[in-house]
């Protein structure tokens, strides 16, 4: 097989995910070249996700490269690719998932002794999950790489910030954070975005991928996509979806909530690994049946206002 040049985002995180990747296709003797390219969603760090509207703001200028063919294949957080892809691109593998929860970062224990904080994010569904258990906080936007957001912490007067726990391992910053007087505890109560830790490779149709995907992180990614893709329908809102497998038997949460946290519907349920093909959607659809339908459409409503 000719040389592999896999595009990526040039975050060190990004990069970091990438060299994963060529590691794994050299154990395959395979060779590669890793392409940087900007992205859409590292150019633009002021405005909040939600309001750049674009879908896929991160994966957006891969897809153009992987059609252009300037490259092979795309590496992604699978958390930012959307569940549905240009008609050319498909998604053929997903590593082995790292911590896949969100941790708080912050500056001094007292923050659990106070009654109003000030928590930084980028995210809808962290700020909604956080609202919904601190409803007397003030949350703040914060966009970047997980270097320039751990900065802006350092220099704000916020409390304290949410990340993905994946993101700040593989920065190797967890193990700074002590040193730069900060501390950590990871959110467990907070139901991940759907794929937080896995990444994820997509490539132009036809093209034959060499196997390096784990089995079940590409169940678990089946599941959550696909929980995403019926409730979200290509909008943005409040969502969580995490599907963790243990002795063959899947174990489900899901979450959709409004904006200020106040309303959250809830799915938690456990089926064996076996029947996981349509399990996305009949735990999306009864969510929707919950109400989240109606949640999601307030959601819309409220962003555009």
């Amino acid at each position: 097989m000719q040389k592999i040049r896999i595009g990526t985002r040039k975050s060190p995180l990004a990069m970091w995910q990438a060299e994963l990747v060529a590691s794994k296709l050299k154990d395959k003797n395979i060779s590669t070249e890793i392409v940087p390219i900007t992205s859409d969603g590292d150019i633009n760090l002021k405005q909040p996700i939600y309001q750049l509207g674009i879908s896929g703001v991160f994966t957006h200028s891969l897809d153009t490269a992987l059609i252009n063919n300037q490259i092979d294949i795309a590496v992604h957080s699978l958390k930012d690719v959307p569940t549905i892809l240009p008609e050319e691109i498909e998604l053929v593998s997903c590593l082995e998932r790292g911590n896949p929860y969100d941790v708080l970062i912050y500056k001094s224990d007292k923050i659990f002794e106070k009654s109003k904080r000030t928590i930084g994010t980028g995210s809808l569904r962290r700020k909604s999950f956080w609202l919904n258990k601190f409803p007397q906080d003030e949350v703040e936007n914060l966009r970047g790489n997980v270097q320039l957001r751990l900065q802006k912490l350092i220099e704000s007067d916020w409390d304290g910030a949410i990340f993905a726990y994946a993101g700040i391992e593989r920065s190797g910053i967890l193990g700074e954070l002590n040193s730069r007087g900060l501390k950590y505890q990871t959110l467990e109560w907070m139901i991940p975005a759907p794929s937080q830790g896995i990444v994820g490779i997509t490539v132009r149709k036809g093209f034959e991928m060499p196997k390096i995907s784990h089995e079940n992180s590409t169940i678990s990614a089946k599941i959550e996509r696909q929980f995403l893709n019926i409730l979200e329908g290509g909008c943005t809102a409040p969502i969580g979806g995490f599907a963790e497998i243990i002795d063959e038997i899947v174990h489900f949460k899901g979450a959709v909530l409004s904006l200020d946290g106040s309303k959250i519907i809830l799915v938690d349920e456990n089926f064996l690994k076996y029947e996981f093909e349509n399990k996305g959607k009949e735990l999306a659809e009864k969510c929707l049946n919950n109400g989240a339908k109606e949640l999601i459409q307030q959601v819309q409503k409220e962003l555009k206002a």
